[in-house]
């Protein structure tokens, strides 16, 4: 006999799922029974939380949605804090749990692992929550998961299944595949919007992490226009080197100031979420007044006001908008040193240990090209979200922005190295939020994913304490004690070495990413 838990397995497979990320408990025992023989391959963090950010890395890296199977009441509310995460950030997990036997639910009979409203809770941080009450309902549930990632603006999606249903028969279920697209752009709002960019003489484009996938509609498209292409911190990779590339921060004095001068910005992707677009909460940030914005989501585009909203996923639109120019457009001549001069002034309004830290992160991009940076809430993550050019479009996320958890780097970076075996991965993290999900490194070792884990020790939490003093504050609470991370890998098998400083970081990359095993390297900052 097929089991609902059997027939969730098959039909994750159906969806193309290859990996899940979860740690088994005796309410999730059922789920489990058909994934021994199947073709997914079962990933075992140290904590549910680190199961979420694995979930969330492995989809930003490789474009596919994130799986996690989690217990039900304390193993799901762990997870909250990764679904938050990927809420801010659009990245599409689905995360599968377990919950108590039906007749049971909302009784507050005092049942192990008992909420008293799970799936409330979960609507609440979810795009949507549901629970499977028969077999026939499984396919249906998962087929609306899949098409909410594959047509709209995507996030967490939450799915429970009772432990009483968890072992019904579930024999002959098809899987319900969605063929579900984005909406086509309307071909009446982008002839508007090519009226608007033939009109313009100093057009700009703002990129967002909507608009990652669109590498080569997006560089086409800044050519055609002439336009300068100002990134957020999602967007890092796309256009990398390229004259109309300005890698730098919304934040910034200079980058608003290029903005304030165009006279038609075109906003792809981007939710202009103010981590990226008023990171000094000095509410400098003025909404563009004459804007195209190109977004998937309906809801987004109605938060702020727009002058044409083209509803679409971003290649498609960039794709149309192209068309419907046509090949005789004559692009701005100004738009490559409008660039420069914009990408100029950035780098001067950086403080000069802003620009040593983003150098660092360079001394890494150039160390192992190509490679796959995830970051955690550390300072020269901060300094590269303000400024910094990366080589590779995906190829840079982190949680320093949106959301903000701290812990996020290392499982993220685990998730993002078994989706995209071939690339170097590197995880750059602080010692104190290293030691949140610290633990994970036994989870690398136990899926061989090579993760060159890169410890910025400057022994506590150095953003927090400038915070501080910035605004008058005696710091307090900001010195948490780091341990020997070098010890620490050791212990777990791992090699690890400590560099004084970034003075040969480059070397020490080489070196680990030859071994191809997971490695620590700590550096150490006075």
């Amino acid at each position: 006999m097929t089991t609902v838990g059997e027939a969730l397995i098959t039909l994750l497979e159906a969806h193309g799922v290859d990996t899940v990320f979860g740690i088994p408990g005796v309410h999730t025992v059922e789920l489990y029974r058909g994934l021994a023989r199947s073709k997914i391959r079962h990933v075992t963090p140290r904590h549910e939380q680190g199961a979420g950010f694995m979930a969330d890395g492995y989809a930003r890296a490789s474009g596919r949605p994130g799986v996690a199977f989690v217990i039900t009441g304390p193993g799901l509310t762990n997870t909250i804090t990764a679904m938050g995460q990927a809420r801010a950030d659009s990245v599409p997990m689905l995360v599968i749990s377990g919950v108590n036997a039906t007749d049971t639910l909302g009784k507050g009979l005092g049942f192990l692992h008992e909420l008293p409203d799970q799936r409330g809770m979960m609507e609440k941080v979810a795009l949507f929550s549901e629970r499977v009450t028969e077999a026939k309902e499984l396919p249906g549930a998962l087929a609306r998961a899949f098409a909410v990632f594959s047509s709209s603006r995507p996030g967490p999606v939450h799915i429970e299944i009772p432990t009483d249903v968890m072992v019904k028969p579930a024999g002959g279920l098809a899987p319900v595949l969605s063929n579900t697209a984005p909406p086509a752009p309307a071909a009446s709002v982008v002839a508007e919007a090519a009226r608007l960019i033939r009109a313009a003489r100093r057009p700009l484009i703002l990129a967002g992490g909507g608009a990652k996938q669109a590498d080569a509609a997006l560089t086409r498209f800044a050519e055609v226009l002439g336009a300068p292409v100002v990134e957020t911190a999602n967007a890092r990779g796309l256009l990398h080197g390229h004259p109309l590339c300005v890698p730098a921060s919304p934040s910034l004095k200079a980058v608003r100031a290029l903005m304030a001068d165009a006279d038609l910005v075109i906003a792809a992707g981007t939710e202009f979420g103010p981590t990226d677009y008023d990171g000094y909460a000095d509410g400098g940030f003025v909404l563009p007044p004459n804007l195209i914005r190109i977004d998937i989501g309906a809801d987004q585009i109605a938060r702020r006001p727009v002058t044409v909203a083209i509803q679409a996923d971003c290649a498609e639109a960039l794709n149309a908008l192209l068309a419907e120019l046509g090949p005789t457009h004559v692009a701005a001549q100004d738009g490559a040193a409008r660039a420069a001069a914009a990408r100029e002034a950035a780098l001067a309004e950086l403080r000069p240990e802003y620009v040593a830290q983003m150098r660092a992160v360079e001394v890494i991009r150039d160390a192992l090209p190509g490679a796959i940076i995830v970051g955690d809430s550390t300072q020269p993550i901060y300094a590269a979200n303000l400024y910094y050019d990366h080589d590779r479009p995906a190829g840079w996320f982190n949680a320093a922005t949106g959301f903000g958890a701290l812990g996020y780097g290392p499982p993220a970076a685990i998730g993002a190295a078994l989706a995209v075996p071939e690339a170097p991965v590197v995880c750059l993290t602080g010692d104190g939020g290293f030691q949140f999900t610290l633990p994970e490194l036994g989870a690398a070792l136990d899926a061989a994913a090579p993760v060159i884990f890169v410890v910025w020790n400057n022994r506590g939490y150095r953003e927090i304490e400038t915070s501080m003093l910035d605004v008058g504050v005696e710091p307090v609470g900001v010195s948490p004690a780091p341990p020997d991370f070098c010890k620490l890998a050791e212990a777990y098998g791992m090699e690890a070495e400590r560099l004084a400083g970034v003075g040969g970081l480059a070397e020490a990359l080489k070196r680990a990413r030859a071994v191809g095993k997971p490695r620590v390297i700590e550096i150490t900052i006075d």
